[in-house]
């Protein structure tokens, strides 16, 4: 989040600087299985992020110290590609923010996948950040999520993820670069949507407890919305291999 020096105005005549009402999501579409060599895959276009998810697995967990015989065990990685964006999120290799991302983005799919029912076996989860525009982690799990899917692994739930924000006094939803720059608040959270559990919650800035709320329940809103793009999505797929 930027400093409120040269702050540009983000809300005018009560909506936001791309026309979205406060609780409105950018346009979302998600395409299943889309890398002929991934055991599972999707394309994502949410807004002006690009996002390309691939899932190998289950198999053999390497290195072999690594193996786990009682359950499997979960890699993931998030990059952004170095032509992704103009700042410095851009450079390629990883950085702080991207091994952040990995870490918490790994500790989540780790709550919905069945590890038990792959014993000494490896998931590997690939985020690739093709182009980015704010929302990027969120982007990658929700991506990644209808990958997992579409690679058949066992899961409890298929997570998706979004983040809320605030600016000034106003609580807006599905947060976009600019605004992500110079909100008062940036709020990514992932859920689980058959029981709405929470698997992941960051805070960037200040929310009181009904700013909170109202972030809360819009997230929880906006998730019916996600969900039922990334079940079209595996669902097309399906009947498109079925030749429906």
């Amino acid at each position: 989040m930027g400093s409120s020096l040269n702050k540009p105005e983000l809300i005018k005549d009560g909506k936001r600087l791309d026309g979205r009402a406060f609780d409105e999501l950018r346009p979302l579409k998600i395409e299943a299985g889309v890398l002929k060599n991934a055991d599972g895959s999707a394309y994502l276009e949410w807004g002006n992020n690009k996002v390309l998810a691939a899932v190998y697995g289950p198999r053999e967990a390497m290195p072999k110290h690594m193996t786990d015989p009682t359950k499997g065990i979960v890699k993931c990685r998030y990059s952004m590609a170095p032509f992704s964006g103009i700042d410095d999120h851009g450079r390629s290799g990883p950085n702080r923010r991207s091994t952040e991302i990995s870490k918490v983005a790994k500790e989540a799919f780790e709550n919905v996948i069945l590890l038990n029912d792959y014993p000494s076996g490896m998931i590997e989860i690939f985020m690739e950040i093709l182009q980015s525009d704010g929302g990027t982690r969120a982007a990658g799990i929700t991506a990644a999520s209808v990958a997992l899917a579409n690679a058949g692994i066992h899961m409890k739930d298929m997570m998706y993820a979004v983040s809320a924000g605030r600016i000034d006094e106003h609580i807006v939803l599905d947060v976009n670069m600019i605004e992500d720059n110079y909100s008062d608040a940036d709020m990514p959270m992932v859920i689980a949507p058959r029981n709405n559990d929470v698997l992941l919650l960051q805070m960037d800035g200040g929310l009181d407890k009904g700013q909170f709320d109202q972030a809360v329940k819009m997230v929880l809103e906006a998730g019916k919305k996600i969900h039922e793009v990334q079940k079209r999505a595996l669902e097309d797929y399906y009947n498109m291999r079925e030749g429906k």
